[in-house]
């Protein structure tokens, strides 16, 4: 039973999850965290974490990873994959084949126009979901956050240069 739920969650998450994995993640987190309750906030974040260091789309790591955990098994990690990347494909076939005949429909334009808001606001959600207690107080985080934000903005700081400074900051700090 848990196989089939594992498959509708995940079929649903990779059909409605606009805009890449972190926005994807306030879905993921509501279905497995809070309806499900297949893990917990801690385990959820600890997953999140885990599928931002290893190499691949966080969306697909975190099924990984969120159908081995709820499952205990690596077929619970197949169906989960399987299952999150299963409407993209069928999706981009469609697209692929369509687009190339309505690209300069307005209607179409409109579309993809109105997904850009959409998108900043699921990832403004995951950011939000990530948050616990001992993270929204953490003061040093949001100063080296808006301290790397305005020299991005105002510089041609190299992002990796960026995230490399960060870290050695945020090593420095924690």
């Amino acid at each position: 039973m848990i196989y089939f739920q594992l498959f509708l969650v995940y079929i649903k998450i990779g059909l409605f999850g606009f805009g890449g994995g972190y926005a994807l993640l306030s879905l993921i987190q509501f279905e497995v965290v809070e309806r499900y309750k297949w893990i917990t906030d801690q385990q959820f974040t600890d997953i999140v974490a885990i599928s931002q260091m290893t190499p691949g789309p966080i969306g697909i790591n975190s099924a990984t990873y969120i159908g081995y955990t709820a499952t205990g098994n690596v077929w619970g990690a197949i169906i989960a994959t399987f299952a999150v990347c299963l409407p993209s494909f069928i999706l981009v076939l469609l697209i692929s084949y369509y687009l190339a005949k309505f690209q300069e429909n307005r209607y179409v334009e409109r579309f993809f126009h109105a997904l850009k808001p959409v998108t900043v606001g699921l990832i403004a959600s995951a950011a939000l979901y990530l948050m616990n207690k001992e993270t929204f107080f953490d003061y040093s985080s949001y100063i080296l956050f808006f301290g790397a934000f305005i020299l991005s903005m105002f510089t041609r700081i190299h992002p990796i240069l960026m995230i490399v400074l960060t870290g050695i900051i945020g090593m420095i700090i924690y």
